[in-house]
Order: structure tokens, then sequence, then C-alpha cells
């Protein structure tokens, strides 16, 4: 390993620790931002990181003291599994955390940033791009409260303090299993990748019964007042909708504009898909989440589009047609 490397994954290490400050936090946005490339590098190196989160805790204790820092007092569960965040090159690795005695702890993580953090109990929280929430921890109750965007959730099992995520009208409660939560516009998405969580509305009394049980492969959409969307027994779906936590997007089949509309929660540089035809056609493939280029290009060889790159703020993806153009000339990706 090189020094760069070697001070990466000591970064890393200590971000998985439960001791990690806004000092470090300091400390760290001064090393990337001497150079550019060590944000890659950071990447690939918690990437390395989250994939040996089986290997025995031992070894997360050696790897810090080799780097000169103290073993972290970690759950083993969780020892191996390193902050997932800085996914967006471009995006500064910026996670703000703020805490006051007696209140909770408000986190977000900004454009293109994914980040993985321990919590007190020993549970742990990935944050998806451009997540707001709150996190309270009481001696009865383990309270999070969703603003804005998407976080998945390895809940530490303690049946005396139920872990409940507010969004909006909806709550979710779960004891010892993993899931997440995404705020849409059309309601909250809740999916569930180990054991069982409870779902409901809080809508005034008198509004239809919305609570279900959702196990491991399930997948539900609600708002206060309906269950928008239910899926049994999906896990391989699942998991490719969670893809984000490995720094991908993986398209199952999903049409150009929902494509977009998900490369464009991750990048400065948004996809406009100025053409109706183009917008309803269905994309498969794997792709790096900071990689709109990549994906434009992909869609070109695959549909024989047109790309427009002569803006560095947006990729503009339509037939290669003028006459079509024009008269389809509208950006479906901003709706």
């Amino acid at each position: 390993m090189t020094g760069a490397d070697d001070r990466a994954a000591a970064f890393v290490a200590r971000m998985d620790g439960a001791a990690w400050s806004e000092a470090d936090e300091a400390e760290l946005q001064a090393w990337l931002a001497e150079d550019p490339l060590r944000q890659g590098l950071l990447l690939q190196v918690q990437a390395q990181w989250y994939a040996l989160s089986a290997a025995p805790a031992e070894e997360t204790a050696a790897l810090m003291q080799d780097n000169g820092e103290a073993a972290p007092a970690r759950p083993a569960r969780f020892a191996r599994r390193g902050l997932l965040g800085g996914i967006a090159a471009s995006a500064a690795l910026v996670m703000t955390g703020l805490h006051w005695r007696g209140g909770p702890s408000v986190y977000a993580t900004k454009l293109g940033e994914i980040r993985r953090l321990p919590l007190p109990d020993g549970s742990v929280m990935t944050m998806n791009s451009g997540s707001e929430l709150a996190v309270t921890m009481a001696p009865r109750s383990r309270e999070i409260e969703l603003a804005q965007g998407e976080a998945w959730f390895e809940v530490a099992k303690d049946a005396s303090r139920p872990f409940v995520v507010a969004a909006g009208d909806v709550r979710v409660r779960a004891v010892g299993t993993a899931f997440s939560v995404r705020r849409r516009e059309t309601g909250v998405e809740v999916l569930v990748t180990e054991g069982v969580v409870e779902t409901w509305s809080t809508a005034p009394a008198g509004g239809p019964d919305l609570h279900l049980r959702l196990e491991a492969g399930d997948r539900a959409t609600l708002s206060a007042h309906a269950v928008i969307d239910y899926e049994a027994g999906i896990p391989t779906s699942v998991d490719r909708s969670l893809a984000w936590r490995g720094g991908m997007i993986d398209l199952d089949g999903r049409t150009l504009y929902e494509a977009a509309n998900e490369f464009n929660r991750y990048n400065p540089r948004q996809i406009v898909i100025a053409d109706p035809r183009v917008a309803r056609e269905q994309f498969d493939g794997l792709f790096r989440i900071n990689d709109p280029e990549g994906f434009a290009e992909a869609v070109k060889a695959s549909l024989g589009v047109a790309l427009d790159t002569s803006n560095p703020e947006v990729i503009r993806i339509s037939f290669d047609n003028a006459e079509e153009n024009a008269f389809f000339g509208k950006d479906f990706s901003a709706e």
C-alpha cells in the first residue's frame, strides 16, 4: 500500500468506530482537500472495507493498531463495516452532526454523499444522498425522524427500547432487523432486508387501518391515507433497489425517465431526457452512482440516441433527429 492508501485505510477504520468526532471530520476534510484524487481513493478503500464485513473483528484492531490508532470499542457484528462515503468524486465529503445534551442529534448528507454511521445503541445507519434525519436515544425508546431522503438501518436488538423511524405520517418499528425508509413525493417507501418490521400511518382516527407487517424481501409504499404499493417475497428486487449502499445504481428494467432521476439524486451534472420516446424506453444495467457520463454513453450505444454534452452541468439525451426533437423538445427529467 502507498502512504495515501495507508492514510485512507486509517480514516476508514476510525470512522467505523464509535468515537468519530468533529475534529476527526475536520482532519479528514483537510486531507481530502490536499488532493482531489483522494476522494476516489477513500471510496475504494471504503468499498473494500464494506465487502470485508464478515471478517474477524481482530483484523480490524490489527489494522488500526498498525496505523497508530486505538482499537474501537464496537460490537463485533459491525466491527468490520466501514462508513461508505464520498461516492461522488466531485462532492464534498461533509457530514453535519449537531449534538446537544438532552436533544436529538441531527445528520445530513450532501448531494452525492453516502454515509454509514454507528449509533450509540450499537445500531448502524447508512444515509443516502441528500438526506436529513434526527436521532433521539432515550432510556425507553430509540427514535429517528427522517426529514428527507433515504436511510438504511441495521438495528441492534433491544426489546426494552423500540426502534421507530418516523417519516411524515408514516411510522416503521423494528427490533433486531434491517430495513430502509425513503421519502418519495408519493409516499414513504419501506424495504426490509432482514427480520420483520411493522409500519403504519398516524393519520387521524376514523381513517383506514394501514398497519402492515413486512418481512425480509418485502416492499411497501404508504401515504397518510393509503397503502400505495405492496410486494412480498422479492428479496432480489429489494437488494437491487438498495445497490446505492455499495455506490451503485442497479437499473432493473426501469424507464430512462426513472434512471435519469436516479442519477440526478447523486450528481450535480443533471441528465435531461428531451424526448418522450426515449424517456419511456426501459434499461437494465449496473452503473456507478457518480458516473452519469458512462450511463449516457451506454444508452447511446444501446438505443442509438444523441448526446449533447456541450453544457458541463447537463447531459441532454434525445433521438438524433432535429425535426422530431423540435416537436418533442420537452425536459421530462425535470418533472
